[in-house]
């Protein structure tokens, strides 16, 4: 997901009640501002968040941290989570959310505490670029050994952003990260929500992470989560599940994931495509076209709204209730995957007689 976006919803997430919104904005804006701009009652309604889909309540300070399995532990803000191993060699954190921030140390300084254990980090591994995932690494000082793919060191390089220090060694398919007699398996796949995001195997903790892949008990952020290859992100569940793995860290939305959390994820992606397949035959563009005449955006644009709500509706319908936000953002996920159907794939291609 984009920094931006995160950002902006976790501010509105860490204020929760519906009447602090305004102020927030206002905040952000740099300014106050005379009149909200929405009234409460002109916003929509939406389903209510199936209980299953939230995670553990926060503590006073704004974060929760739990074991996973053995020395392995998530930390997670409601919205963002990240990982640590802890060995008798020092920590390894697996990235570093700015919204945690300084939460991060202090998750760790707790089990460090209270296991006996050094709470020193020594290792950071990255697993892509976004500043919302990676925008804290900075905290954690220059004597850190940051880990990420080639092409996270290209783009971190790129963006040149110092709360995001290029990682010291970087990987093209595979490596094996040993620190203090524990073992943890780095990989890439091929692109997926960004070119260089990478699937992290604890292969002695039953566990998985795959950042931005499945958001667990939820819907893709907007727009199909922001996905930079389409293709490579409807192929990553079944990448996931091809791995044995018990517990799943997803990056997002506050609790751990389940091998059947996939599964249902990537039922509801095979549902939005199936839809959006029947939609380019079963929708007919000629009435749009005759409307608009020679607007052909506005033609184009009120046909696709068309095919993505034939699409997206028997999907909302069937997963309002089972995924949270169902009813918030599956038409924009519906709208990628059918450009993504038609460009990518290439079908409804018509070559001129």
């Amino acid at each position: 997901m984009s920094p931006s976006s995160g950002l902006s919803r976790r501010s509105m997430l860490k204020r929760g009640a519906a009447l602090a919104v305004a102020p927030a904005i206002a905040t952000l804006a740099g300014g106050a501002i005379a009149e909200p701009a929405f009234a409460d009652d002109t916003l929509p309604d939406y389903a209510p968040v199936p209980p299953a889909s939230l995670g553990p309540a926060r503590n006073e300070q704004g974060y929760y941290v739990g074991r996973v399995r053995r020395n392995l532990y998530w930390i997670t803000d409601a919205d963002y989570i990240a990982a640590f191993l802890t060995t008798k060699d020092g920590v390894v954190l697996f990235d570093a959310p700015p919204t945690i921030g300084h939460n991060l140390q202090r998750a760790i300084d707790e089990i460090a505490a209270a296991n006996g254990v050094s709470n020193k980090v020594t290792h950071l591994v990255h697993s892509h670029h976004h500043s919302d995932h990676i925008g804290g690494s900075s905290l954690f000082g220059r004597h850190v050994t940051r880990i990420g793919h080639a092409e996270n060191k290209r783009l971190l390089v790129r963006d040149n952003d110092p709360h995001k220090p290029v990682p010291d060694v970087t990987f093209e398919k595979h490596y094996t990260l040993r620190v203090g007699g524990e073992r943890v398996e780095l990989a890439s796949h091929g692109a997926n929500h960004t070119s260089d995001n990478i699937y992290i195997h604890f292969p002695n903790h039953d566990t998985l992470m795959a950042v931005d892949v499945n958001l667990p008990g939820w819907v893709p952020f907007n727009s199909f989560n922001l996905n930079e290859d389409v293709p490579g992100s409807v192929a990553a569940p079944a990448k996931t599940l091809a791995y044995p793995w018990k517990h799943y860290i997803g990056g997002h939305m506050g609790r751990l994931g389940t091998r059947q959390d996939m599964a249902v994820y990537q039922q509801y992606l095979d549902d939005i495509i199936d839809g959006a397949k029947r939609s380019l035959t079963d929708v007919d563009p000629t009435p749009f076209f005759v409307k608009y005449g020679n607007n052909t955006w506005s033609a184009v644009k009120q046909y696709q709204a068309a095919q993505v709500a034939y699409a997206a509706g028997p999907v909302i319908k069937k997963y309002t209730g089972v995924l949270a936000a169902a009813d918030v953002y599956t038409d924009s996920t519906t709208f990628i995957l059918l450009e993504s159907i038609r460009l990518d794939l290439g079908l409804d291609t018509q070559i001129h007689p």
